[in-house]
């Protein structure tokens, strides 16, 4: 589905994707300890130890790139609307959920990310 998205529709599907994770984060309650900031494309997860988890829109390969612990991944937009991996098929909210659990030591879940 990425290879169909112009740049102002996919910079609103990462948008929407941002808003979700921050979402998810702020349901999680007072127990995880992080802080959320937007710098244009990329949203950087800061925890309690300081370390970071990155989401980085990266509009001309129309991917989404996490960076955290448990290294580097891309992420493309599929046909069913879900953002998987470009090597390994894995959901980008499985990816992060593994890494911001990896970081925070608690079972961080996040909802499914995808386009309508």
């Amino acid at each position: 589905m990425s290879q169909f998205l112009d740049e102002p529709r996919f910079l609103a599907a990462v948008d929407q994707v941002f808003v979700a994770v921050e979402a998810a984060l702020d349901a999680a309650g007072p127990d995880l300890d992080l802080d959320c900031a937007r710098h244009g494309p990329v949203l950087e997860i800061t925890l309690e130890d300081h370390s970071r988890v990155i989401l980085n829109a990266q509009a001309p390969l129309h991917e989404i790139w996490l960076a955290s612990r448990a290294g580097g991944r891309h992420f493309r937009c599929v046909e069913d609307g879900s953002w998987r991996d470009t090597r390994s098929s894995e959901t980008l909210e499985t990816a992060l959920s593994d890494a911001l659990s990896l970081h925070t030591g608690a079972v961080v879940v996040v909802p499914a990310l995808r386009l309508p």
